[in-house]
């Protein structure tokens, strides 16, 4: 399949792509699982890559870097949340940001072409105006970056507007999986004491090699009542209806 890719514009970043990972979304939209999906169709939101393009007018990027695409590639740019650099809450249309994939063009940024579709990482390039572009880190190994690009910023996001970064706190962490294990190494490395919660007491040796201080079996009473009020941040990350109290 040849997957058309736009010319590189004044603000532009073309990047070849070295890596792309799964997550589960991916999974539920190739499968058409959730009434959402537009074929043909290439996934990927967690892009890595090096920089092979740059337009006339890029500032934050040359030729060699180590970049990365996450899950939104364009929003309205002019509704209060993006103004305020929070474009995951784009106020824009009836639909809000643009998806590296599975998506139309809607805004300027991307050409504003809504019969243009987006189309993601498992590719062999990508075009991306670099408001959207991340820079990665030298001493970070691409081949292990690419679940922060999603896992990674669904958990800093809200320890950051909590104000946990500075450390000092103890953030409880609800729910293993991939998302808990992501939490539970960010807030620890923001030097926070961390307590995981979990429904199975086989997740403890995982979960304090991750970093966490405490572990709560959430079948356990005695276990729960032992930590209650212990937290000054709660993040669930349990994507199935359960008793949150």
């Amino acid at each position: 399949m040849v997957i058309p890719r736009a010319k590189v514009g004044p603000h532009d970043v073309k990047m070849e792509l070295i890596y792309s990972g799964v997550c589960h979304s991916d999974v539920h939209l190739g499968a058409d699982e959730i009434a959402a999906s537009m074929f043909p169709m290439v996934p990927g939101h967690e892009l890595l890559g090096k920089v092979s393009e740059v337009g006339s007018e890029v500032t934050k990027f040359k030729v060699g870097d180590k970049v990365g695409v996450g899950v939104i590639v364009d929003s309205c740019q002019e509704c209060e949340n993006c103004k305020a650099g929070e474009e995951q809450y784009c106020l824009g249309g009836l639909i809000g940001n643009v998806h590296t994939y599975n998506d139309k063009k809607r805004y300027k940024l991307l050409g504003g072409n809504p019969e243009t579709q987006t189309f993601g990482g498992y590719s062999g390039s990508h075009v991306c105006h670099e408001k959207f572009v991340l820079k990665i880190p030298d001493n970070l190994d691409m081949e292990r970056a690419a679940p922060i690009l999603c896992a990674g910023i669904t958990m800093y996001d809200p320890l950051a507007h909590w104000g946990v970064l500075e450390g000092g706190k103890t953030v409880g962490i609800v729910g293993i999986g991939g998302l808990g294990t992501m939490g539970i190494k960010m807030a620890k490395a923001m030097g926070n004491k961390v307590v995981a919660i979990s429904t199975s007491p086989n997740k403890e040796a995982m979960a304090k090699e991750k970093g966490a201080d405490v572990f709560v079996v959430s079948s356990n009473e005695e276990s729960v009542k032992a930590a209650a009020d212990s937290c000054d941040l709660i993040l669930n990350t349990i994507s199935v209806k359960h008793d949150a109290k």
